[in-house]
């Protein structure tokens, strides 16, 4: 029930500035996000590098307003490559890109400027010898989105896409995007959507996953299974058993701070496990998505503020 209004607040910069302002929000959005800035996120890359995990790196920042800060965001990117190329840990770390965060949604040229922004950040990972993922965002940027990916992984052809299982159309795309090369990060999906292009009831959207999951195992490409649920990181394990996959043909992914011993348990069973791991700061919508996704973490954060008034 509090999912809706989690997510409005997530757009809301009213509800942005009182959070900010709440004495117990820095504390738990540390849980969740590497901290503030380039070195903070490559020591707790580090960390995570040493304690067995994979890494992809979220510079945050969403729904940029103009080609300036688009470009700034990029350039962000650049350095974070290369920070990554200096350190040798761009071996196991890879980045992640929101398009709106590089122009997508300016109102003038914006699939141009985002394209623009993503090739340089593509490029700049190609120097590093590491990847990038390019997020999904709400229904509405998703064509945009892979017709942006088309064009560049005819230059970048390891180039990752997300795909949200409770989007109607995603079964389609999945099978669109399962050939060789491919690799897709499957998540059930963080944004409000109508029922008119989503499924609603978790039940309906867990079911859509492994058939969306069945798809991308049975394929030539490169499956991402993003999710925290027991159930179906299970069904993943024996979808990848009965397609005889080895471990390094798939992977798992989680979102940092969250199940970090079932992260720990994967890693031990020699999956390779990979972190989402946020850092910057424009964190208010990524943090918002976050209680939004899990009772608990709202549990948390209320808790916390009860303590400390």
């Amino acid at each position: 029930m509090l999912r809706t209004p989690l997510l409005a607040a997530a757009r809301s910069p009213r509800t942005r500035a009182l959070v900010e302002q709440l004495p117990p929000t820095r504390a738990l959005v540390q849980r969740f996000v590497a901290g503030d800035t380039l070195d903070q996120a490559v020591a707790v890359t580090d960390e995570l590098v040493g304690a067995g995990r994979r890494i992809s790196l979220d510079h945050l920042g969403e729904d940029t307003s103009d080609a300036d800060q688009a470009a700034a965001t990029a350039t962000a990117y650049e350095r974070l490559l290369a920070a990554l190329r200096e350190t040798g840990l761009a071996e196991r770390a890879e980045v992640s890109v929101k398009l709106s965060a590089v122009g997508q949604s300016l109102a003038r040229d914006g699939e141009r400027i985002a394209l623009d922004n993503a090739r340089r950040i593509c490029e700049a990972a190609a120097v590093a010898g590491t990847t990038v993922t390019l997020d999904m965002e709400d229904h509405t940027t998703t064509d945009s989105t892979l017709g942006i990916a088309r064009e560049l992984r005819a230059d970048f052809p390891w180039l990752g896409v997300v795909l949200q299982a409770y989007l109607h159309r995603t079964e389609a795309d999945c099978a669109d995007l399962a050939g060789a090369g491919s690799r897709v990060r499957l998540c059930k999906g963080a944004y409000q959507e109508p029922a008119s292009v989503a499924h609603q009831a978790k039940a309906e959207v867990d079911r859509a996953y492994v058939r969306c999951l069945k798809t991308l195992m049975q394929g030539e490409g490169y499956p991402m299974v993003a999710s925290h649920d027991p159930r179906l990181i299970r069904i993943a394990g024996q979808l990848a058993q009965w397609q005889e996959r080895k471990a390094d043909t798939f992977e798992y992914q989680m979102l940092y701070g969250i199940r970090p011993e079932e992260q720990q348990r994967l890693v031990d069973t020699g999956a390779t496990m990979r972190i989402y791991l946020p850092y910057g700061g424009e964190w208010y919508g990524y943090f918002m998505r976050r209680l939004a996704e899990r009772p608990a973490n709202l549990a948390f954060f209320l808790r916390a503020l009860a303590t400390r008034n």
